[in-house]
């Protein structure tokens, strides 16, 4: 009988809390298959019910190695027969396994699956095709361009410097002039496949918020994240530094006036849309002295947001039982036809180059 699988890991620096992530969907689903991908690019069927600890060293001793085959009605294959997968919950975090990568592999193979699809991936993971396009649909945005010797920014310092491709604030930095940044783009390397540069904004607040896309389009609390030190919300703010203080990461409900709430409840599913959300996602917002720009999209947030849905509560055992039954209603995608989605990437693109 077909089961849910449980995509988690992958070979991207947020493979650990993609671990999380996937082990906490299939305790909370239970009767599911579990695919590690190992950081190596392999793949494995593990037990359902291990714990995070169980990955310290990597793949764990009892798991069993999946081949992978692209072919419709292939996929991953156990000892030369394919899982009987109904659907698979991607909980895979950065890299090639929400970029559109992984997504158009099993696009190939004919899986339904959670998140966007091949290119709505690849939008919200590409930070100058996703701020072109938000720029291009009259969405508040700050100035954003391709790092690249001999091209002024077109803004004062100090900057801040994002790598173009990836997620969780890994490899951000902060430069106080052009020749840091370049610099940073020669050194870094998070900056390998290009960067990205806008003004740093010396005070400034984040504010994220959820976008749920089954039953209907509907929306989390608005969320602070706790920040320290340089401003900057990093990967390790995110989901190392108050670990063993007790202190909370965030604030949910955020504290924020009414009509900035009504702005970001506003503009958050014109961003879904621009990116063709399914699922759930987080959208990024910075308020600037009252002032909201739209910031970045997290199409996989980590623990799927499930923290942010408190009034009126979504339990996460309700949040993954709707995304696997949006995921079951909706027919296998073909690779080559994504409507919206790839009509938003061609546009996007067609932007970037030329703000680039």
């Amino acid at each position: 009988m077909a089961t849910p699988a449980i995509l988690f890991g992958g070979p991207s620096p947020e493979h650990d809390i993609s671990i999380s992530t996937g082990l906490q969907a299939a305790h909370t689903l239970k009767g599911v298959q579990a695919v590690y991908w190992a950081k190596n690019g392999g793949f494995h069927l593990v037990d359902a019910d291990s714990e995070v600890t169980d990955f310290a060293d990597g793949v764990p001793r009892k798991a069993r190695e999946l081949a992978f085959d692209a072919r419709p009605g292939q996929g991953w294959i156990l000892k030369k027969k394919p899982l009987d997968i109904s659907v698979v919950v991607n909980c895979c975090h950065g890299g090639p396994g929400e970029d559109g990568t992984i997504q158009g592999a099993m696009d190939l193979v004919g899986y339904r699956y959670t998140g966007p699809g091949q290119t709505g991936s690849a939008l919200g993971m590409d930070k100058l095709a996703f701020g072109a396009s938000v720029v291009n649909a009259g969405l508040p945005s700050l100035p954003r361009l391709l790092l690249q010797p001999g091209v002024a920014p077109g803004f004062d310092g100090p900057y801040i410097v994002k790598p173009r491709f990836g997620g969780s604030s890994i490899g951000i930095e902060v430069a106080d002039d052009l020749d840091t940044a370049l610099a940073l783009l020669r050194t870094s390397p998070h900056l390998g496949q290009g960067a990205v540069i806008e003004p740093f904004l010396l005070e400034f607040r984040d504010l994220n918020i959820a976008v749920r896309t089954y039953p209907t389009m509907s929306l989390s609390n608005i969320e602070e994240p706790r920040t320290s030190g340089d401003g900057l919300y990093s990967y390790e703010q995110k989901y190392l530094a108050w670990g063993d203080t007790g202190a909370p990461a965030n604030t949910v409900p955020a504290d924020v006036d009414p009509a900035m709430a009504a702005q970001i409840h506003e503009i958050a599913p014109k961003v879904a849309a621009l990116v063709g959300v399914r699922s759930v996602a987080r959208i990024d917002f910075l308020d600037a002295a009252g002032t909201l720009f739209v910031n970045e999209i997290n199409t996989i947030p980590g623990s799927l947001s499930a923290k942010l849905f408190v009034d009126p509560p979504v339990s996460r055992r309700e949040l993954l039982d709707g995304m696997v039954a949006e995921a079951l209603a909706s027919p296998p995608r073909a690779f080559s036809t994504h409507g919206a989605d790839g009509t938003a990437l061609r546009n996007a693109s067609t932007i970037a180059s030329k703000l680039g």
